[in-house]
Parts: C-alpha cells; sequence; structure tokens
C-alpha cells in the first residue's frame, strides 16, 4: 500500500520546483495559490486521497467536498481546511472553478520550543474534530489577508521571515479554532464501504516490515478508530457488516501473516519478530500465533 505522501512527495505530483535547503532546522514551509496548482481542464485535484507526512491549512473557494472515514463535508462556498498527518483524508472538487490558496508544512517548522504548543494537543487537529469552517464573507477577507501576508513575506528576503511566518500560521490555527464547524456535514449510504476502506488502508500501511528498526504503531482497535476518528463500537459493527469479522479479526489474521512471512524469509529471532508485531512478551506472542496456526513460531520456521 502508499505510504505517506513526503513533502517531497508533493512537489513532484504538481511539478513544483523543490526549494533549496528543505532539510534546514527551520523546518519546511510554503505557501500556494490554489488556481495555479489546479488543473482546470482535466479537474485534476491537487488533495488526492492519501495520508500525508506534513501539515496543510487550505482555504478553499468553490465547490468541493471532503471526505473523513464516516464524515463527508460539503464546500459549497468558502472553506477552511486543516489537515494533520494523522487523518487521511479525500478532497474532491465538483466543479472547475476551484481558487483560494494554502500552506504545507512540517511539525519541524512548529516546534513546542519555539511556538510553546504542541499542534497534536490542539483542537483543531484532534480526530474527533471537524477539520473544516464555513467561512462568511468577512471572515474571507480576513483569512485571504493572512495568506496574502504570507505569500508577500515568502518571497522577500526578511532574517527574520520565517519567524514571522510561523506567527501566521499559529494566527489561522487560532482562528480556525474560534470558528464554529461548518453545517454541511452530510452522511452517505456508502459510508460503511468507505469506513470499511479507511480502515485496510490504515493497516495495510503498516506493512511489511522489512526493517528491524520498524515496528507496528497500530495494534488495537482503539488504535485504528482513534485514527479514522470513529468509535471503537461503531468501527466494529461497521466491519462486522461489512467483511463479516470484527476489527481485532482482521487485525490478527494481518499480523500472524505477517508473522508467517518475517519467520520465513528473515533470520530475526522470534523475541525480534513479536516486538516489532507488537508484542512486549514472546511468551504471549508464541501462545497467540499457536493459536491462530496450531503451531508454534519455531515449528512453523523449521
Amino acid at each position: 500500500m502508499a505510504t505517506p505522501t513526503t513533502i517531497q512527495d508533493f512537489y513532484q505530483q504538481n511539478g513544483v520546483t523543490l526549494p533549496d535547503g528543505i532539510e534546514k532546522e527551520v523546518g519546511h514551509f510554503n505557501v500556494f495559490d490554489t488556481e495555479k496548482l489546479f488543473d482546470k481542464k482535466t479537474g485534476e485535484r491537487v488533495m488526492p486521497y492519501n495520508r500525508r507526512a506534513y501539515y496543510k491549512i487550505s482555504w478553499l473557494r468553490g465547490r468541493s467536498r471532503a471526505e473523513y472515514a464516516d464524515k463527508v463535508i460539503d464546500i459549497n462556498g468558502s472553506g477552511l481546511l486543516f489537515a494533520t498527518p494523522k487523518i487521511p483524508y479525500h478532497w474532491l472538487p465538483a466543479d472547475a472553478d476551484q481558487t483560494g490558496m494554502f500552506c504545507i508544512f512540517t511539525p519541524d517548522f512548529l516546534p513546542s520550543s519555539k511556538t510553546g504548543v504542541n499542534l497534536d494537543e490542539l483542537p483543531i487537529f484532534q480526530p474527533s474534530q471537524f477539520p473544516a469552517f464555513e467561512l462568511n464573507t468577512e471572515e474571507v477577507k480576513e483569512v485571504e489577508y493572512i495568506f496574502r501576508k504570507m505569500l508577500k513575506e515568502i518571497d522577500s528576503d526578511y532574517k527574520y521571515k520565517y519567524d514571522l511566518l510561523r506567527n501566521l500560521v499559529l494566527e489561522l490555527i487560532h482562528y480556525g479554532q474560534k470558528l464554529q464547524p461548518m453545517s454541511a456535514l452530510s452522511d452517505v449510504q456508502n459510508a460503511s464501504q468507505r469506513i470499511s476502506s479507511l480502515f485496510i488502508e490504515l493497516l495495510e500501511r503498516q506493512f511489511p516490515l522489512d526493517s528491524s528498526a520498524q515496528r507496528l504503531t497500530l495494534r488495537t482497535a482503539k488504535d485504528y478508530a482513534d485514527r479514522l476518528a470513529v468509535h471503537v463500537n461503531h468501527l466494529n459493527k461497521v466491519l462486522k457488516e461489512v467483511t463479516g469479522s470484527t476489527t481485532t479479526d482482521i487485525i490478527g489474521k494481518r499480523i500472524v501473516q505477517e508473522a508467517k512471512i518475517l519467520l520465513k524469509q528473515t533470520n530475526w529471532t522470534v523475541s525480534e519478530i513479536a516486538y516489532l508485531l507488537g508484542f512486549d512478551d514472546v511468551a504471549y506472542f508464541s501462545n497467540y500465533f499457536k493459536k491462530q496456526t496450531s503451531e508454534s513460531p519455531l515449528a512453523y520456521r523449521s
């Protein structure tokens, strides 16, 4: 399955020159005019479905739709959209008249040591929150002003421009947190299919484990539910309806599948494999594996 889209991937996919010094300690930040990247003839989207390794704040003007697990947010006028690396989403333009601006930045652009805040602890970036907001005429003016100021400063040679840009990003974040969530939140008939598909996407994205430095980051049904911003009981109900299996069963079968591959194709010890698959106790892993396969890990390997 696809790995998270990186900053470098973004520039390559959109045909934009990668700025020099992207690995500098300042982190990475850039701001764009949506209209210049959006292909009106083909309707090519600038935000295809994927999980990204960077944050994104978008001011959208035009009819479009943002899909998150069991949420569908329709944007009919102007909206402010916040994206975090933790939650995959899908942006769909409804017509060719797409304007606005957006900025992208890596987590190290806004380190808590410089800003005094932890991005992932802010309400706007929590999985349970609606990350899109309706903008009225006055709010559009205010948001556009901030983005225009970003565009101006990014091209300046002011020595402290990145400090100023950090402040502008924080201003956008706090502006969004003060807004009421959009009311245009719709349920669609294929919500269960979408949640199921996103769950499988998240599950498969963790594999293969091709390095002894890797370890599963999502291990339990609750881990996946939190990432998809749905209640664990709802996720379990949906997967049972769509696949006939529970969340735990699906996760367990995929973990055992990966365990079989690692036992046959690597020389890693059972203890190492157990740890990489999220088991702190090798004996528990051995019992878990045997319950699923009727063989111990060592017996299967031999």
